[in-house]
């Protein structure tokens, strides 16, 4: 466990979140949403009393590991308990019953929860996580904790950009936490003070146009709920920040994993490790890690969408601003272009100087690359400030360099490298071996001799158990 020395900022924002029953944090990503939360809800909670049951709503894949990832990680968190209301009806309901600080549930549930307790709701503490899913006033969600807002003590609403189309989207994730005190009590009196019909037929609008000075009202009226930073005001921080973005493999998943580890570790029973064959296994359970595998006849075979899943998830909290994304096999590449291309985001594949060009002016809003194509010479960085690593891979030459596209000379932000890791696999091995810096390869093989080791022992209890 870690010591966390915040920032000032993050003094501030959690100060805030203490003294303040209802507050937006507007932060960049990389900035520490979830750090500043926990330490705000751990005060509440020990410290000064003011809480007793939290509900955290976030996307899926967040929901599933990024916040007990956090807890875990500092030593101020340790006292706080996490229930996951998540999975089938029956698993939602015992997570409900089980004593814990925090509740933690996807937002695709929060109206079965709302009907679940009824007028007997127990949260005084909700944390929305991606507030700027909460929008749209006409969705199921937004209507559901509108029901039971009156009922929420203190609410915090956490995004990085909160109006990623606009304005107009303000109105609803401003109701949930002042419930129209700023903004007014409803869309059609915000639109009808702060915009005029824009396209239209005879009956239908199809958008809306900010009136002159509106912008400029509407932020000033919402200026004492919300706090809203840009990780390149704060010149404290580094000008590069990693942030891993932990995976939990469901079930199935898990279990195509672990097998496929079994069976290649098994075969490699009386044979010297060498950098040659503990490289060929990595790759093949950093291909299962991502979902996906090629067969002896270079045959893709999906295995499970959750980092895709997590993937997507990331890139709707970007809301918008551009990201390269490095991924590390072809079917990778293949499967993120398919789940993109419902996005209506620009999706370009960097080949030529021109898909360069095109990403420096702004034309391009996902650019996938593969780490060893964009290793040297490439200027990257007027396109934007943030990188995915989608799958790694073992050279730390490449992965600096890679990454070096966007940290350079003439990057006016700072730079924010997410890296998307799969929990227990070897994934987690990569991710340790690149941030060491040591000799990777000494690091590929000792890992996987100790993966052996861990399997090895698996199965000599196994059948002792037999």
């Amino acid at each position: 466990m870690m010591k966390f020395i915040p920032h000032e900022y993050q003094k501030y924002c959690i100060d805030r979140m203490i003294t303040d029953d209802k507050l937006g944090l507007m932060l960049d990503m990389g900035l520490g949403k979830t750090i500043i939360t926990l330490s705000a809800i751990a005060d509440l909670k020990f410290n000064r009393f003011e809480v007793g049951k939290v509900l955290i709503i976030a996307p899926k894949k967040v929901a599933e590991a990024t916040w007990t990832d956090e807890i875990a990680k500092w030593d101020h968190l340790s006292l706080l308990k996490t229930s996951l209301v998540l999975g089938g009806l029956q698993k939602r309901i015992k997570a409900l019953a089980k004593t814990a600080d925090i509740y933690v549930i996807n937002r695709e549930n929060v109206t079965w929860l709302v009907d679940y307790y009824k007028n007997a709701w127990p949260f005084d503490m909700v944390v929305l996580d991606e507030w700027s899913s909460f929008k749209n006033h006409q969705s199921k969600r937004f209507k559901s904790l509108k029901v039971i807002r009156n009922k929420i003590n203190r609410i915090v609403g956490l995004t990085g950009t909160p109006a990623p189309n606009g304005l107009i989207d303000l109105w609803a994730q401003l109701y949930l936490l002042d419930q129209g005190e700023r903004l007014e009590k409803t869309i059609g009196k915000f639109r009808e003070r702060y915009f005029e019909p824009g396209q239209r037929n005879r009956t239908v609008i199809f958008n809306y146009d900010a009136k002159e000075g509106s912008n400029e009202a509407i932020h000033e009226k919402i200026s004492d709920i919300c706090i809203s930073m840009k990780a390149e005001d704060y010149l404290e921080l580094p000008d590069i920040i990693y942030e891993q973005v932990p995976i939990v493999l469901d079930s199935k998943a898990k279990k195509s994993y672990d097998e496929l580890e079994k069976k290649a570790i098994l075969e490699l029973e009386d044979t010297e490790i060498t950098v040659a064959n503990a490289a060929a296994l990595s790759n093949k359970l950093l291909q299962l890690a991502n979902g996906a595998i090629y067969d002896e006849n270079r045959k893709v075979f999906e295995v499970h969408d959750c980092k895709i899943e997590r993937f997507l998830e990331l890139i709707e909290q970007l809301n918008g601003k551009p990201a390269l994304v490095f991924y590390n096999f072809q079917h990778d590449k293949d499967r993120i272009i398919e789940a993109l291309k419902d996005s209506k985001l620009r999706i370009r594949l960097l080949k030529t100087p021109q898909d360069q060009l095109d990403w420096n002016k702004g034309e391009i809003d996902i650019l996938l690359a593969h780490p060893a194509s964009a290793a040297y010479g490439l200027n990257l960085q007027a396109g934007g400030n943030h990188v995915i690593w989608f799958g790694l891979n073992w050279s730390l030459e490449l992965y600096q360099q890679a990454n070096k596209r966007l940290h350079r000379q003439g990057q006016t932000e700072k730079v924010i490298i997410h890296h998307l890791v799969c929990k227990e696999t070897r994934d987690e091995d990569v991710m340790e071996a690149l941030q060491n810096k040591g000799d990777v390869q000494e690091a590929l093989v000792e890992s996987l001799k100790v993966r052996i080791m861990k399997v090895k022992e698996a199965e000599k209890k196994n059948k002792e158990q037999i």
